[in-house]
């Protein structure tokens, strides 16, 4: 049975007033990992997470200690057949951005920018608000720390369906594409209906 360390992508937000908007933004992929073989210890100064798939026959195992401290009473976790979203909220409030996620400034490569999600830290004010409609009904981690996922009733949390605003903000982009095109076309067919009434006339 072999033991991996599971891919993290990883966003933030910041705000010294609203701290509801001074949070890091966690995916750990662990595809095919029932909520029953989870288990996470969520502390102020970084998570134990292990993770069990049947059908991979593979353990995750990850330990990260953050750059700096979060309240485990105000984080939120959602967990999907593809892997373990969570909300942290970072404990200070503070209009920077963390330099990075974790305290050793030392690149990891199983740690990555989740682009999607990812707003430069002067940009953010203007940013749509995020969705995160998914992780309703839990009312922060039980029990403070959230020794495991006990007490958290997955069934209100809805399927396993994509992030919002990840492709689709593609996609909307892209929908203005044709739009381009056509007024090209349209004025090449105009230009051509002007040329054959000179030549008619």
């Amino acid at each position: 049975m072999s033991q991996v360390t599971p891919e993290v992508l990883w966003a933030q937000r910041s705000s010294n007033t609203e701290p509801e908007k001074n949070f890091v933004y966690l995916t750990i992929s662990v595809p095919d990992v029932p909520k029953e073989n989870l288990k996470l210890d969520l502390q102020p100064t970084g998570l134990t997470f292990t993770g069990y798939s049947e059908t991979l026959k593979r353990t995750y195992h990850l330990e990260l200690t953050f750059y700096a401290e979060i309240d485990p009473a105000e984080s939120k976790v959602h967990h999907t057949a593809r892997n373990v979203e969570l909300k942290l909220r970072k404990k200070e409030l503070n209009d920077e951005y963390w330099p990075r996620l974790l305290k050793e400034s030392k690149k990891v490569q199983f740690v990555k920018t989740d682009f999607d999600k990812w707003v430069d830290e002067d940009e953010q004010n203007e940013a749509p608000e995020d969705d995160f409609s998914q992780f309703g009904g839990m009312g922060g981690m039980p029990g403070g720390a959230g020794a495991d996922f006990g007490g958290i009733d997955f069934s209100k949390l809805g399927g396993a369906g994509g992030l919002p605003g990840g492709e689709d903000e593609e996609d909307e982009s892209d929908d203005d594409m044709p739009a381009l095109e056509g007024e090209e076309e349209a004025k090449e067919e105009a230009q051509e209906e002007k040329d054959a009434t000179k030549v008619a006339a």
